[in-house]
């Protein structure tokens, strides 16, 4: 089945064009979201081939498609409806999806996080392995195992400076998409983003006597205080003075008088208010995430990283391992890493060793039917795409979804105890090796090894080949 003809079968049992209100792409999945859950064949979609899995949630689906794949069926599916949506006006299709949709305000918030985040998960990944190879190629330059000049230097200096055109402007991608997100024009909101790493910050912080000369960053206003999460913030101020302006405004003066009113009233408290704010909060977060995560005694560490590891697989299940995307941010912009993601990674790892050691009990029991299913998802888990696994294997079954979480908590903790770190986030697995910063590979790739051993020896000891007879 080609990606059009895949994509034409997941609206078709997406309950039809009419149905589906807009469709978009994460790495692995073609999310979608419907006027009428009611109306969606679920199970003839799990049963669809090249579909790994499907998760409902409320007025969405979630169509599992694996990594590349995902993205190439949901342009698929968005030329089939026309764009991706049923209708251009986007209060519509809000109101379409809080009918269709019963959720708190919590999950609520976790969607706007992905939905602001996950157009950026390419360029996230793309920059982070051109820094993480930049950084890699000036180890190995200044060990004066390649020469300092000529070719190698031209491709460190072009490789930071790609990695840096994202990294370094960050806030300005984050201010578009949450423009888009909150209904205000895109473009202010990068305008915004913008103005929060602008130079001339430090200037007025310092006439106003709010900047630290000794500490920069400990001062009360600098440039890029407050992070991506007061742009976020900022951006939700500047969609409610947008739209309040453009009531009171004649349509004549509108195009010139709205967006400059706007970014007057909306910058000033945004420079002079929320930055403060949300620097004090991200300094805050960072705080507790350097007594926990980044923490010198190995004890807290090793606890830290074991529960972390072992509790990821429900947050995933959940859907609410997109609520952590901020908190990589801000370890990115503050600590010029992330550290907690390759934790977390051990995740699908332990769920890997979890289902070979599923495969050798299935074997033994003649259950051909799960070791087919396990030796088609295996490769993916490899390469750090879950879902099949989760949704195949370990959660029908359901005690090697949890000896898999416990297991992976084993890798975990090195990773912790090793203070791993990555220079971007994305994909897990043994794909995000290039990812992760030159001297902290190697110790990645044991916390990965270890993760595999711990998911298979607790769901050895778990589990026998009893549980698979009838499974």
């Amino acid at each position: 089945m080609t990606n059009e003809e895949l994509a034409k079968k997941i609206v078709e049992l997406a309950g039809g064009k009419g149905n589906v209100l807009r469709a978009q792409n994460c790495m692995t999945r073609c999310r979608i979201d419907l006027a009428d859950s009611a109306k969606a064949d679920v199970a003839a979609l799990k049963a669809t081939d090249g579909v790994l899995g499907v998760v409902a949630d409320g007025g969405a689906i979630q169509v599992v498609l694996g990594p590349g794949k995902a993205k190439k069926v949901t342009d698929a599916v968005q030329a089939e409806l026309g764009g991706g949506v049923v209708t251009e006006d986007w209060k519509s299709n809000k109101e379409a999806i809080k009918q269709g949709r019963k959720q708190n305000a919590f999950k609520a918030v976790i969607k706007l996080i992905a939905d602001i985040f996950i157009p950026l998960i390419p360029a996230i990944i793309a920059a982070g392995l051109f820094n993480g190879l930049g950084s890699l190629i000036s180890t190995l330059i200044g060990q004066q195992v390649l020469p300092a000049a000529g070719f190698w230097k031209a491709t460190q200096l072009v490789f930071q400076l790609l990695g840096g055109g994202f990294l370094g402007y960050f806030a300005i991608y984050t201010g578009i998409n949450a423009a888009k997100q909150f209904g205000a024009n895109e473009a202010l909101g990068g305008m915004l983003g913008a103005a929060s790493i602008g130079a001339n910050i430090v200037q007025l912080s310092t006439m106003l006597g709010l900047y630290n000369k000794d500490v920069p960053l400990n001062s009360i206003l600098t440039t890029g205080k407050g992070g991506i999460i007061g742009v976020i913030f900022g951006v939700w101020i500047l969609s409610k003075v947008e739209k309040a302006i453009r009531k009171r405004v004649p349509d004549v003066l509108d195009l010139v008088v709205t967006p400059f009113l706007t970014m007057l009233v909306t910058g000033l408290v945004f420079v002079f208010a929320i930055m403060p704010a949300a620097g004090f909060f991200s300094d805050g977060l960072v705080a507790i995430l350097g007594v926990i995560i980044n923490s010198s005694n190995p004890v807290v560490s090793v606890i830290s990283g074991y529960v972390l590891s072992a509790l990821f697989l429900p947050m995933v299940l959940m859907g609410l391992h997109h609520g952590l995307i901020p908190i990589y941010a801000v370890q990115l912009q503050n600590m010029g890493g992330v550290s907690l993601f390759p934790v977390l990674a051990m995740a699908g790892a332990g769920q890997v060793g979890a289902a070979i050691a599923i495969y050798l009990m299935a074997k033994k029991a003649k259950n051909e039917r799960m070791m087919k299913i396990i030796a088609g998802a295996l490769p993916a888990g490899f390469l750090g795409v879950g879902e099949p696994l989760i949704y195949g294997v370990t959660l029908p079954l359901f005690k090697p979804f949890i000896t898999a979480g416990l297991g992976a908590g084993f890798g975990g903790a090195y990773v912790m105890l090793t203070h791993v770190m990555a220079s971007a986030w994305g994909p897990s697995g043994l794909v995000a090796i290039p990812i992760m910063q030159p001297q902290h590979m190697l110790n990645y790739f044991i916390g990965l090894v270890i993760s595999y051993i711990g998911g298979f020896v607790v769901t050895s000891l778990a589990m026998s080949e009893k549980d698979l007879r009838n499974a």
